[in-house]
């Protein structure tokens, strides 16, 4: 499993909506609000033949009230 690492930049008011709407997918193992330019931080776990973009399009940045994504891919766990 590939560790990706997503971060979310919210409309104004709406973070709260799409935290709920995202964990309600199941999709994501972790997700934090944080500070700073974006709102929320998920850690999803992808099969290494999944295709990252294609599934984070798919599946997180079609829920409403997103504005931005950044998406990170890790290598190696120290």
């Amino acid at each position: 499993m590939k560790p990706i690492f997503v971060q979310l930049q919210c409309a104004p008011g709406k973070t709260y909506e799409v935290a709920d709407a995202i964990y309600k997918t199941e999709l994501v193992s972790e997700l934090y609000s944080t500070s700073g330019e974006y709102d929320l931080l998920l850690k999803i776990y992808l099969e290494p033949e999944h295709d990252v973009g294609k599934f984070i399009n798919d599946n997180i940045v079609n829920i409403p009230g997103i504005v931005r994504s950044l998406t990170t891919l890790t290598f190696t766990a120290f």
